[in-house]
């Protein structure tokens, strides 16, 4: 028989998905359901909208303290409880993304290409970031703590926040037409060895850093450092002109 080559483990708590469970099996998992509860894109918004009202009201009578506790059986569900509850509110996020993709760029009013109607998106998408902002402080106050292990209603709202802060600052780069495109046109050249690059500098910080237990001031410079050392090695393949990519 031969033998199990043994990889060094990864420094993921067990409460954050569960025992066997990781976020592969989450996101193919909501592939999966997406495909079998097959909605137009113009209609995800209000089953998005249940599912993660539901599931929240859930959680209020309850189910967090079952998802927090420390209370594991033998079965596999037991064992991975995590990861296969918080589907509900990964599922809902996706699906309220889905949506407001289609309302932002192939909605009625967004199908006009003149520049009014790219500016009139600009507006939209930031209108949106400063909305989820505001509902995620009001959700994390008085409702639940933003929590990622569960992925509750503020965690789904703080998430689409971000990623619609991101867009709206991306979204400058059609106003400012300057030299900040150089940054994304070198990782766009090199999109897929800048993704497999952060993924084993991520590797080499899991290996050398305890990253569960360091400060807050500790784990921001990490960040900055990884973040600039990314930037710097795609911008260097970026100047010598190296682009590896085979199709």
């Amino acid at each position: 028989m031969p033998e199990k080559v043994q990889i060094p483990p990864e420094k993921v708590h067990v409460g954050e998905y569960g025992v066997h469970w990781n976020f592969f099996f989450t996101l193919a998992a909501v592939s999966l359901l997406t495909s079998i509860f097959n909605i137009h894109p113009q209609y995800c918004g209000f089953l998005g909208s249940f599912i993660l009202s539901a599931y929240q009201i859930c959680l209020l009578f309850g189910l967090n303290e079952y998802l927090t506790s420390r209370e594991r059986n033998m079965n596999l569900f037991s064992q991975n409880k995590e990861g296969i509850i918080s589907l509900f509110g990964y599922w809902g996020m996706y699906l309220i993304g889905v949506n407001l993709g289609y309302y932002l760029f192939f909605g009625k009013n967004s199908r006009k290409a003149d520049m009014n109607s790219v500016q009139t998106v600009q507006l939209r998408v930031l209108f949106l970031s400063i909305t989820f902002w505001l509902l995620t402080m009001l959700l994390d106050k008085y409702v639940e703590n933003v929590s990622r292990r569960m992925c509750n209603l503020a965690y789904v709202t703080l998430v689409l926040a971000q990623n619609f802060q991101v867009l709206a600052i991306l979204m400058l780069s059609d106003v400012l037409r300057s030299n900040l495109l150089l940054l994304e046109e070198a990782f766009d050249q090199n999109l897929l060895a800048a993704f497999l690059l952060a993924n084993i500098l991520t590797g080499l910080i899991n290996l050398t850093i305890d990253t569960l237990f360091v400060s807050s001031a500790m784990a921001l410079g990490v960040l900055l450092l990884y973040s600039m050392s990314l930037t710097f090695l795609v911008g260097c393949a970026k100047f010598l002109g190296m682009k590896l990519k085979f199709w």
